[in-house]
C-alpha cells in the first residue's frame, strides 16, 4: 500500500471583512520572512555599530528591489510572451508568481546604487552582511510555495510523498480512471537546504567573523542557495511548456552564474583570509 501525505491546506489564510479581498499564506510568508531578515541584518548593524541611516535606507532599498526583481524575474524569464501581451497582469504579485533568481538581481543592482550613494564602500561589505539572513527568508517563500500547492515535482513511490490539490482526486485515461501518484514535496527539498544555508551564513559571520574578508559570506550563500536549486530542478515539474525537452531547465540555466560567481567569490575571500593570517 501507498505511503504518502494527503495536503489540502487552504492556500487562503483569511478574507479582509467588507472588501472580500482573500490574504493568502503565500503572501503572509513572505512579509515575515522580510520582518525577519530586518530583524537579524538590525542585530548586525548594532553589533558593528553601524550607522542607523543606512540601516534604514538599506531595508528600503532591498524590499522595493527584490519584489519588483523576482516580479519580472517570474514574468520575463518564464512567461514574457503572455506578461508583455498583458503587462497589467505583472503588477497582480497577490496571485503569485515570484523569481528568485529576478529577486537576486534586482537586490544586487540595488546594492550597487546603495554603495554609490550611501555607504561609499564596496558592494561586498553590503552583501556580506545582507545575505546572512536570506536562507531563512528563501524558505519561508518555499513554504508559502507549498501552502499554495505549487512548484513541486515529479511522481513518486517515496514515503514522504505529498499528494497536492492538483493530483488528489482522479483523472480519466480512455474509459478509466486512474488514481494520480502523489509528487516530490520539493518545496520542502529547497526550504531545507535554505534553512541549512542560513544557518551556514550566521556561523560564519558570528562565529568565524568571515564578514571579514570581503566576498566570502556572500560567496558561500550564492553556492548554497542556487547549487541546492539546481539540483533539486531535476526532481520538479516544469513551469513553463517552453521548457520540455530542454537538458537543463530555466531555473538551472539561471543558477548556473551565480553558483560561478559564489565559487570564484569563495575563492578571492580564503586568499584574503590566508593573507591576513599570514600578516598577523
Amino acid at each position: 500500500m501507498l505511503s504518502y501525505i494527503t495536503w489540502t491546506a487552504d492556500p487562503t489564510a483569511f478574507t479582509i471583512p467588507f472588501i472580500g479581498r482573500e490574504v493568502r499564506w503565500y503572501g503572509i510568508a513572505f512579509a515575515v520572512g522580510f520582518a525577519l531578515g530586518a530583524w537579524i541584518v538590525s542585530k548586525i548593524w548594532k553589533h558593528e555599530k553601524l550607522d542607523e541611516g543606512w540601516y534604514d535606507k538599506l531595508f528600503l532599498y532591498v524590499i522595493i528591489s527584490a519584489t519588483v526583481g523576482a516580479r519580472l524575474g517570474h514574468c520575463l524569464f518564464y512567461n514574457p510572451g503572455y506578461y508583455l501581451n498583458h503587462p497589467i497582469e505583472i503588477f497582480k504579485i497577490w496571485e503569485g508568481g515570484l523569481a528568485s533568481h529576478g529577486g537576486t538581481l534586482g537586490i544586487l543592482i540595488a546594492v550597487w546604487i546603495y554603495s554609490k550613494k550611501i555607504t561609499h564602500r564596496n558592494m561586498l561589505w553590503t552583501l556580506d552582511r545582507l545575505v546572512v539572513p536570506v536562507g531563512f527568508v528563501a524558505a519561508l517563500i518555499r513554504l508559502g510555495n507549498l501552502m499554495n500547492h505549487e512548484i513541486y515535482g515529479h511522481a513518486t513511490h517515496l514515503p514522504w510523498a505529498f499528494r497536492f490539490i492538483d493530483n488528489i482526486g482522479f483523472v480519466q485515461y480512455g474509459q478509466t480512471p486512474v488514481f494520480t501518484l502523489p509528487s516530490h514535496p520539493t518545496q520542502l527539498y529547497e526550504a531545507f537546504f535554505y534553512i541549512l544555508t542560513g544557518f551556514v551564513c550566521l556561523w560564519m559571520y558570528w562565529k568565524r567573523e568571515d564578514y571579514k574578508y570581503p566576498g566570502l559570506i556572500f560567496g558561500v550563500f550564492l553556492i548554497g542557495i542556487f547549487l541546492s536549486r539546481f539540483f533539486v530542478e531535476f526532481f520538479k515539474n516544469i513551469q513553463e511548456t517552453f521548457e520540455e525537452g530542454m537538458l537543463l531547465n530555466m531555473g538551472q540555466l539561471l543558477s548556473i552564474p551565480f553558483i560561478i560567481a559564489g565559487i570564484w567569490l569563495v575563492y578571492k575571500g580564503l586568499l584574503s583570509k590566508k593573507d591576513k593570517e599570514k600578516t598577523c
